[in-house]
């Protein structure tokens, strides 16, 4: 059952958002080799506004996750492309529904 989730805001800067939405599209292959995350959203809600959502069993799989390789390489690339630092906000999952 996935209790804990997070979801992280992102805003680019306007001159590289299409390198923030390729970066998202691009962290795929990581999300899908962390075993501990089955669920991964990469969303754009506008030209430069962006979303990471994802899912977690527990808590010790959600600070794997923030540890891992897709926050590492936003952080590194944090000052060149986002106009403001990422939010990353924990939350709790009151309910769920995922189908392939």
């Amino acid at each position: 059952m996935l209790t804990h989730a997070l979801v992280v805001k992102i805003v680019a800067k306007e001159d590289r958002a299409e390198d923030v939405a390729a970066f998202l599209a691009g962290a795929l292959p990581m999300a899908e080799a962390e075993t501990f995350t089955p669920v991964w959203f990469a969303l754009r809600a506008d030209a430069t506004t962006f979303y990471i959502v994802d899912a977690f069993a527990n808590e010790a799989d959600r600070t794997r996750h923030l540890e891992g390789s897709i926050a590492a390489a936003l952080m590194a690339n944090a000052d060149e492309l986002l106009a403001v630092p990422p939010a990353i906000e924990p939350a709790n999952v009151l309910a769920s529904k995922v189908v392939g």
